[in-house]
């Protein structure tokens, strides 16, 4: 019995010059259509017939081939569906219709010119005549009943007529071009008359058309594009395709596929990425499952180190080889830790592919590693040292706090890898090549002699890149194609071959591996987790009919959701999740992954970290209202989400930071809201030192000869560093508050303003990430999501906090809030009240950044201290608010001293250092010291007579001219003296001072030995009586003092620090003096020395193991400064000198023991207490009291 069945129509001229094979025309058995491959060696048939004609420009792809075959194939079956469900006889009255008209002669004779010129598959064969095919009848497979061949032939004719009017087909014009026919001067008119007879049979289709209008359809919604013709198919005639509907859905996949890889090969936009505002619509129906943090995860700074090229910059930087882990200088490891890092991940420890290596040489760059990403195995790689050499480096880590990092790449292996080798069936495969243009005739990439891997071999010219490699047993023949790793936005992984996920022995292989990193690293990164999630999975590799199409032949490997559903069930991820914190609990995981996928992976799927890619480009493009809408959608959905994003300002796959920002403000301030807002920071490899070359996976070295930028490191150690050892502030977001800034009714989305805490520790941060100036008001916060209720009755309800409420403020007159901006170091004063009422106001310049710590409120007391500060600096900032306070209190004191210091500090500075080295007679001095008192007499008194008012009247003061008269033979000594001292220093100051006969002696060594003795005995003379009461102390006068040298450019050394040490000594010399016994003025300098208020500065007491010890160095100053104060006045010299050498002596036998020191001198019936007493002061330096 004869079949009646339609040929994908060819002209015969095409079929002579190709010499198809005879299964390429049948539509009956559903060739051409439903086997993609067949279409493929069509397609790649068809392009030789332009290439030898020179028109290589014509070729047609084998998904548009596809695509026009299945549009006339469809159209076929609607003209089935029509004679079966409409009118069975339509085409047998068109027929009689046109014989009547035109006679059938005529109309048999253009039958026959078409069956010539598209002959069928037997009249081709020259197994009949086109005439006698005409005559025959066969069976209609679609209705049941028999039909002639004339009709068959009639809607052949009708679909090539739509074919040549289809715009859409022209591209294959040459395979059905029915000018030959048109030659026939009764064609068009055939043509009009069949429409015509058409349009008056019954109606047919969603909208009620003739059949020829019907047909039309497609063409008329999309006139240009096959896939839009198959898209208004899909849409409007899905009803009645039936089984067509998976095979049209295909067809459009398979375009979608080639759209893709053409893309890929030609991209328009250079990688730029253009990202939306974060939001999470999507996850309204996910569970929520977040992973709990262990106590030190929200505090990880991570640095990322590319291991081969950190290596090599080592063994420059270092003047010897540095090839291993372990030879790491523990110097580096020290930095990362002063700078704050506490996590370091390290790119490319793992064995990696031969393959990948080799290919790389193949193409040019005869120095290159294997990529990081793509593996060999997991184990350490032997030419860093393997997993002994680890072990040191991670152990040197630890000790400072510092937990190493590693990847793992879950998607995929090397293309000859261990699995690749002895575990083939893992991977996502085939049998058959996807292309007929893939060819394999390059070097032979494996390892191993019983298998061989092929690289397609068009990579090696850039002409094209396969989506499969080939793999050969060469001990059974097997051959596979197995599918390079690809996330289906660009090429291939060409070194790389892709785990089937659909397959449970790979996922627990997979898991394997995991597990086996996280036991040996407690921070694991997962490269490219996205693609693992069950979406991107089906996606990728086994697309839902009519949703394919990213990665080229993947569509032929479609499933329906239930078949999807039954071989992977849960999501490989949260397995993975669950699995570590049951068998290697201490574990971070973190994900990278994109695609607005970020919230899901942490909050749905449990990783504790996920990379946050709109840091990055959304800042970079200042793209603000994009990243604030981001953080506001995030706090409002969830703040956890925003806890657990990783922010960077580059990573291995991007350009460096400071290509990207720059090395000024916007850098920095950046840089700053990366490591003070909640999430990771994390830093890429020579981000510090500001270099600009971005470092390939395969490099083993840099490239660029760059030196670390020290002004830019510099920064970091001022702004950056000291932030992040204040992370904990920053890390969590139950108290982060986002705020907006409202300027004139408007909210300035330019500027990032955020509040956080941690205690009793409150922190703001400010940055304008803009060029132009910004400013505005920050009151209420933005809302943020909060959970409240039982866990089983627990819902979310929006809240907002105000700046007040943030930083614990309260709106009471007697309240004010202090802090200093991080950056200047200055620091503020506000009324609480204010804030609370009217918020906090800032002004930014361009890119400018501002951090407020150490934010506190005060209550103001009966001095209102803080509020005349505040009303004092009106908004202003200060370096020291101490400092402020005390210019406010003493302003009259500081004047008349400013007036006496300005008369003698200059002129005794050009005395104590004459211009010429010869040493002026002592007569000389004296004149000029004389002249000197004359002329500073007044200002003298002056300020004496203030001093002395401040003072009180319980100080008990000399009189001004007495004090002025101390002055005057106090700054003669020290003058005469100074020109008596050697200019070579002194080897060892005590045994100097042991030799000095008399006072003279003694002030002469000490200044030999301490240069600067001279200037600081001048300002202790000034001020004598106030400097042995305590009263030059509490009026800050060593900071004026330093003040005035500084001014005068006779600064030396940091004399508000050496005047301390010398106003504390003052005293000490001054209460031994009330002492007639030698030991008790001798247990009182030792005890106010090693015990007093002052002990750490004068002798470095510290308390280890129980023991209170003194610094030798640092004691045996101090002692030499008391002992020369005591000396200035010529008293007793002997007495003094005689006290000094037995305190010495004591001294030197205490074997740095404070208590040792000071036994000697203790008398008896105070041993018990003197015992008690540095028992206390040992449990006060423990402390840190």
């Amino acid at each position: 019995m004869k079949i009646s069945y339609n040929e994908f129509h060819i002209s015969r001229k095409i079929r002579d010059f190709c010499k198809f094979d005879q299964q390429l025309y049948s539509s009956s058995g559903n060739v051409v259509l439903a086997n993609i491959q067949a279409v493929r060696k069509f397609a790649e048939k068809f392009n030789t017939y332009f290439d030898e004609k020179g028109e290589s420009s014509k070729r047609i792809s084998a998904g548009s081939l596809n695509a026009m075959g299945l549009i006339d194939e469809i159209f076929h079956y609607v003209c089935m569906m029509y004679r079966r469900d409409k009118q069975g006889d339509a085409f047998e009255k068109i027929l009689q219709e046109l014989d009547s008209s035109f006679t059938k002669k005529e109309i048999d004779k253009l039958l026959l010119e078409f069956s010539e010129e598209f002959p069928p598959v037997e009249v081709y064969q020259g197994k009949t005549s086109a005439k006698e095919y005409l005559e025959r009848n066969a069976v209609d497979t679609g209705t049941g009943k028999m039909r002639s061949n004339r009709e068959q032939t009639l809607e052949e004719l009708i679909l090539l007529r739509l074919a040549n009017e289809n715009p859409a087909f022209k591209p294959f014009a040459v395979l059905f071009d029915d000018k030959k026919l048109a030659e026939n001067p009764l064609f068009d008119k055939i043509w009009a008359k069949i429409q015509k007879d058409f349009a008056s049979m019954p109606k047919f289709g969603p909208f009620n058309h003739d059949l020829i209008t019907m047909l039309r359809e497609p063409v008329v919604f999309s006139p240009n594009s096959l896939k839009g013709q198959l898209d208004y198919i899909r849409q409007y005639w899905s009803e009645m395709l039936g089984e067509f509907l998976r095979r049209l859905l295909s067809g459009m996949d398979t375009l979608t596929e080639e759209e893709k890889m053409f893309m890929h090969y030609n991209p328009i936009n250079g990688g730029e990425v253009n990202m939306e505002a974060y939001n999470y619509d999507g996850l309204m129906k996910e569970y929520e499952r977040f992973s709990p943090d262990r106590e030190w995860m929200p505090r990880v700074i991570l640095m990322a180190k590319t291991v081969l090229v950190w290596l090599d910059q080592l063994t420059k930087k270092y003047n010897r080889p540095i090839t291993r882990l372990d030879q790491i200088p523990d110097e580096e490891l020290d930095a990362l830790r002063d700078e704050g890092f506490t996590g370091l991940w390290l790119i490319g420890l793992w064995t990696r592919s031969n393959a990948s290596k080799r290919i790389k040489q193949l193409c040019g760059n005869p120095e290159a590693a294997a990529s990081a990403y793509s593996l060999y195995d997991y184990n350490i790689a032997e030419n860093i040292g393997g997993w002994d050499a680890l072990s040191n480096l991670r152990t040197r880590l630890w000790q400072r706090g510092i937990r190493l990092a590693s990847d793992m790449v879950p998607n995929h292996t090397g293309m000859d890898s261990d699995w690749v080798v002895n575990r083939p069936d893992l991977f996502v495969q085939r049998r058959d090549l996807p292309s007929p243009s893939y060819t394999f005739n390059g070097e032979n990439l494996s390892w191993d002699p019983n298998v061989g891997v092929w690289l397609e071999d068009h990579y090696y010219n850039h002409s094209d890149c396969s989506v499969v490699f080939k793999r050969v047993d060469f001990r059974n023949g097997d051959t596979r194609y197995i599918y390079h790793g690809n996330d289906g936005t660009g090429m291939p992984w060409n070194d790389t071959a892709q785990i089937d996920f659909l397959n449970p022995e790979a996922r627990e292989a997979v898991m394997q591996d995991i597990l086996h990193v996280a036991r040996n690293f407690p921070i694991i990164r997962f490269d490219a987790a996205m693609v693992l999630a069950k979406k991107s999975i089906r996606r990728l590799w086994y697309p839902k009919p009519g949703s394919g199409g990213d990665i080229y032949s993947r569509s032929e490997y479609a499933l329906t959701d239930q078949e999807f559903e039954a071989k992977i069930p849960n999501e490989f991820w949260r397995e993975v999740v669950d699995r570590v914190a049951k068998e290697v609990p201490d574990t971070l995981l973190l994900a990278e992954a994109f695609w607005m996928m970020e919230g899901y992976f942490v909050r749905t799927l449990g990783m504790h970290r996920v990379y946050n890619s709109a840091f990055m480009n959304m800042l970079k493009k200042e793209e603000n209202q994009k990243y604030r809408d981001s953080v506001k959608n995030t706090i409002k959905f969830d703040p956890q989400i925003l806890k657990r994003y990783v922010n960077f300002m580059n990573n291995p796959d991007e350009d460096t930071a400071v290509a990207q920002f720059g090395k000024d403000d916007k850098y920095f301030g950046v840089c700053t809201l990366m490591i003070t807002m909640p999430g990771l920071p994390m830093f890429g490899h020579g981000q510090i030192e500001g270099f600009t070359e971005k470092y390939g996976m395969e490099f083993t070295k840099a490239y660029k000869n760059e030196t670390p930028d020290q002004n830019l490191i510099n920064r970091h150690w001022h702004d950056i560093f000291p932030l992040m050892k204040k992370r904990y502030i920053f890390a969590n977001v139950e108290n982060f508050l986002f705020y907006d800034v409202w300027d004139n009714g408007h909210v300035n989305e330019n500027i990032f303003a955020y509040s956080n805490s941690y205690g009793n520790e409150y922190s703001v941060v400010f940055y304008n990430n803009k060029y132009e100036r910004a400013q505005g008001w920050i009151k209420q916060s933005c809302d943020y999501a909060i959970k409240v209720g039982k866990t089983e009755e627990q819902h979310v309800e929006m809240r907002s906090k105000s700046i007040s409420e943030g930083l614990n403020l309260h709106a009471e007159d007697d309240k004010f809030c202090i802090f200093r901006e991080h950056r200047s170091g200055l620091w503020f004063v506000r009324r609480s009240r204010e804030i609370c009422e009217r918020g906090m106001y800032i002004g930014l310049n361009g890119f400018e950044y501002q951090v407020y710590l150490d934010i506190h409120e005060v209550c103001d007391g009966a001095d209102h201290k803080y509020q005349i500060l505040c009303d004092t600096l009106q908004g202003r900032g200060c370096y020291d608010l101490e400092t402020e306070w005390e210019e406010i209190c003493y302003r009259e004191l500081y004047q008349t001293f400013s007036t006496f210091a300005n008369a003698v500090i200059p002129e005794i500075h050009l005395i104590l250092n004459p211009a010429t080295e010869k040493k002026p007679a002592a007569a000389k001095i004296k004149k000029e010291i004389k002249a000197l008192l004359e002329s500073a007499k007044t200002a003298a008194i002056n300020f004496y007579q203030t001093a002395n008012e401040f003072a009180g009247l319980d100080a008990k003061l000399v009189t001004p001219e007495k004090q002025f008269e101390t002055f005057g033979k106090l700054l003669e000594k020290i003058v005469l003296t100074k020109q008596e001292t050697s200019s070579k220093k002194q080897p060892d100051l005590i045994s100097a001072l042991k030799k000095c006969k008399n006072a003279e002696n003694f002030i002469c060594a000490a200044m030999s030995f301490d240069k600067n003795l001279d200037d600081l005995l001048v300002s202790y003379a000034m001020i004598k009586e106030y400097a042995e009461m305590g009263l030059a102390k509490k009026w800050a006068l060593n900071r004026k003092i330093h003040e005035f040298f500084s001014g005068a450019g006779a600064c030396k050394c940091d004399m508000k620090h050496e005047l301390s040490r010398l106003f504390s000594i003052a005293e000490i010399a001054a209460s031994k003096n009330s002492e007639k016994d030698e030991k008790k003025a001798a247990f009182k300098i030792v005890s106010s020395l090693t015990e007093g208020e002052f002990a750490s500065l004068l002798t470095g007491a510290n308390s280890f193991n129980g023991i209170v010890w003194f610094n030798k160095e640092v004691a045996e100053k101090s002692v030499a400064d008391v002992f020369a104060v005591s000396l200035l006045e010529g008293k007793k010299d002997e007495e003094i000198l005689d006290l000094f050498g037995k305190i010495v002596k004591a001294m030197q036998s205490a074997e740095y023991k404070c208590a040792e020191w000071l036994k000697p001198f203790a008398p008896k019936e105070k041993k018990v207490a003197a015992k008690k007493l540095l028992l206390r002061k040992n449990s006060r330096l423990k402390y840190g009291l």
